[in-house]
């Protein structure tokens, strides 16, 4: 086993071990949970994160672990740093200009595609881009400068199109195909002179292309996975044997607790935000009273629109949806006003649970990692961006030995 082997699976065990025996702290919701199970245990942490703002809690996001709370918040902070510290990737030095091949391309998603491109450095040099679930292009199109072939798969044939016609006017040696990369025919674009890359596929989407890669012998990999909770099973599949023998079983909403974590959006943004999330949790106390059951009741997607009705006629009608016949004369101020009061108290407790958030993801990309090493890959892990830039800034790269 070589040194590399060792870190990945001392870091798997040490972040297993972890997730394992604190599940009691990060698996329940706030926002579905009127009373946690671990308050009673915690009662000082409780009532310090049920006292805070929403302000406050706004405030907290990005960075739970400096928060001053009460024990045993202040060692389960500590243990998750060390735990998910990752060294930055060496960047390689271009300074070819680029200015044309951003048009189109909103600044943020600009830059973490120049992050991606500037990583990717591997032992031997790369023969023939593969550009996986492309969209327009524009990352292929990036690495593509340095005049090697290009492939982009994308589903979506408009954007297809685009890409084909940005890859002419840049003067690319780029072939845009129309793929859905989870069909079974999609293996035919893949082949061992390929160097993959996938920036922020989501869930099955990265975990199909290392699949067929590693199947193809395809030489090198570059993935930035996303969206773990995009599977189509109720339960995670783990990919490595190290990862299938954890006693960590995960849900489809447990797969959803690294992507808590964002970026700052803009004020209408966050205010439209809150203000749904406000009238949800107001019209989840009403429909516990309503039913006599004291537990969440899931609500379907609304539509923007929603927000602009008046909040009766909103749970009058979110409670048809559901078969519930809401009164008229509710007391609907104050009804909105617990609404709000609950949307605060779940914002600061899921600061417990954010402490979770990046050890659950680094164990979710180790698990990848040692499945590619387990293919013959020879893997590195790292960041590749700040996390104000994404959040979602772990980089697997993969490589054969020819």
């Amino acid at each position: 086993m070589s040194t590399c082997d060792l870190d990945l699976h001392q870091r798997f065990a040490a972040l297993d071990a972890f997730l394992l025996s604190h599940q009691s702290l990060w698996r329940p919701r706030p926002f579905t949970e009127l009373t946690l199970p671990w308050e009673a245990e915690h009662p000082a942490l409780a009532q310090w994160l049920r006292a805070r703002s929403l302000e406050q809690a706004e405030a907290a996001h990005n960075t739970p672990c400096d928060l001053p709370a009460p024990a045993p918040f202040a060692d389960l902070a500590q243990q998750s740093r060390a735990l998910t510290e990752l060294p930055w990737l060496p960047q390689q030095v271009d300074t070819r200009p680029v200015a044309r091949f951003n048009v189109d391309v909103p600044g943020r998603k600009w830059q973490q595609i120049q992050a991606f491109a500037q990583n990717l450095t591997f032992n031997q040099h790369p023969h023939h881009w593969l550009d996986w679930c492309a969209g327009k292009g524009h990352l292929g199109h990036l690495l593509a400068r340095d005049g090697l072939p290009l492939t982009c798969l994308e589903h979506d044939p408009a954007l297809v199109e685009d890409g084909q016609r940005i890859a002419q006017r840049l003067q690319l040696d780029a072939q845009h195909r129309q793929q859905d990369v989870m069909a079974d025919d999609s293996v035919c674009h893949l082949m061992p002179m390929h160097t993959a890359v996938a920036l922020h596929a989501c869930g099955d989407l990265h975990i199909r292309l290392m699949q067929l890669a590693s199947a193809a012998g395809c030489d090198q990999l570059a993935i930035a996975p996303c969206c773990y909770n995009r599977t189509q099973t109720a339960t995670y599949q783990p990919l490595s044997t190290v990862a299938q023998a954890s006693a960590l079983h995960l849900s489809r909403d447990d797969l959803g607790l690294p992507l808590n974590e964002t970026v700052t959006a803009p004020a209408r943004v966050r205010q439209q935000r809150d203000q749904s999330m406000a009238r949800r949790l107001a019209f989840d106390l009403l429909q516990r009273e309503l039913r006599g059951v004291d537990s969440y009741l899931p609500t379907p997607s609304l539509p923007a629109a929603w927000l602009h009705k008046p909040f009766a006629q909103y749970c009058i009608d979110l409670g048809q949806r559901k078969g519930l016949t809401i009164a008229p004369h509710a007391d609907w101020n104050a009804l909105l006003a617990r609404g709000w009061q609950r949307l605060t108290e779940v914002r600061n407790l899921e600061l417990l649970r954010a402490l979770f958030r990046r050890p659950l993801e680094l164990w979710l990309v180790l698990d990848r990692a040692l499945y590619l090493e387990e293919q013959g890959y020879q893997v590195r892990l790292g960041q590749f961006c700040p996390p104000e830039l994404t959040p979602r800034n772990l980089l697997l790269l993969a490589e054969r030995h020819r």
